[in-house]
């Protein structure tokens, strides 16, 4: 058995975190789960910890100081953790988010720890905040309320958006979104500014989200985007995530809408373009990133569902 999570793309955007050591968020999101795209992981006792992610022995921050609070609160034995992503990891598509869901919820199981799923979005959001929202599918919310802990807003097949992801670069980004985060709190002049308009951001999602009003939701999200983009370039020294293919990608998603196809973008701290897209234009998003110059692949994906125990041996 192993756990499942999906990344999940955040419409209004989270940047930031409230001082203290819990790992809270300065500003509410919302976010929509993706299927095409996961992490499996698996827990068994061991004599000492070790983790492995992609086969790979690694000493992860993130990982083992999760497992660490936890064993504040239960008599946790030394673990392995075996995690793998079939997507890049530690490049603008929220591999934390999905592996610190696919964690909690693998550990969770294996040591009969029976917490209920808001339990699990907790503790997940310790070891990264957008993991909170990993625990759920569909659109789901992360706010000041239930200790942080994510709440599903609509479901998946209530309004089945697709996503088509452009991927512009395999490689891991060169400043993780921790410490980028750190970095515009402390430098940028726009910080105060960004998470001022965040909850009225966040209210005007959520309506449209309850509502299906998709022109309305694709103005707030493509909006919130930028405003992030844009705190991350004023920060000293400036994030600047993006690529030439980033670029040129939410070009044609522009230009796509331009001529009619509901479409609108979304990025992330990464080089990649996330294209969310009304039900059934997927496909024609995803063709004319194919041809954008600069860009690798294209991921198309539907909505997904939540972290989640499955059969098998993989993860």
């Amino acid at each position: 058995m192993f756990a499942i999570a999906h990344p999940n793309v955040a419409l209004v955007k989270y940047w930031g975190k409230q001082p203290g050591t819990a790992n809270i968020p300065a500003t509410p999101s919302l976010s929509i789960t993706l299927d095409a795209i996961a992490t499996r992981t698996r827990v068994e006792a061991a004599t000492e910890d070790r983790v492995f992610i992609n086969g790979s022995a690694v000493a992860d921050a993130k990982v083992l100081g999760l497992i660490a609070q936890m064993r504040e609160v239960w008599q946790l034995p030394p673990l392995v953790v075996h995690s793998a992503n079939d997507f890049p990891t530690g490049a603008g598509l929220a591999s934390s988010a999905s592996g610190c869901a696919a964690l909690v919820t693998a550990i969770d199981h294996a040591f009969g720890l029976n917490l209920a799923r808001a339990e699990r979005s907790t503790w997940a959001r310790r070891g990264s905040a957008s993991a909170a929202r990993s625990v759920f599918g569909g659109f789901v919310t992360l706010e000041a309320k239930a200790d942080w802990a994510a709440t599903p807003l609509l479901n998946k097949d209530a309004w089945p958006l697709e996503v088509a992801v452009a991927i512009t670069s395999d490689a891991a980004k060169r400043t993780p979104s921790t410490i980028g985060m750190e970095s515009s709190r402390a430098t940028s002049p726009f910080f105060d500014a960004w998470t001022s308009t965040a909850t009225e951001d966040f209210g005007a999602a959520q309506r449209a989200v309850l509502e299906r009003r998709y022109d309305a939701l694709a103005d707030i999200a493509e909006h919130s985007c930028l405003k992030m983009h844009a705190l991350m370039l004023s920060t000293r020294p400036a994030l600047m995530y993006w690529n030439e293919a980033t670029v040129a990608a939410m070009a044609t998603v522009r230009r796509l809408r331009e001529a009619g196809t509901p479409v609108f973008f979304s990025v992330d701290a990464g080089p990649q373009v996330k294209a969310v897209c009304a039900p059934g234009c997927g496909e024609e998003a995803a063709a004319a990133l194919a041809q954008t110059p600069g860009v690798l692949r294209v991921l198309t994906s539907a909505l997904g569902d939540g972290a989640r125990i499955v059969e098998g041996e993989d993860g």
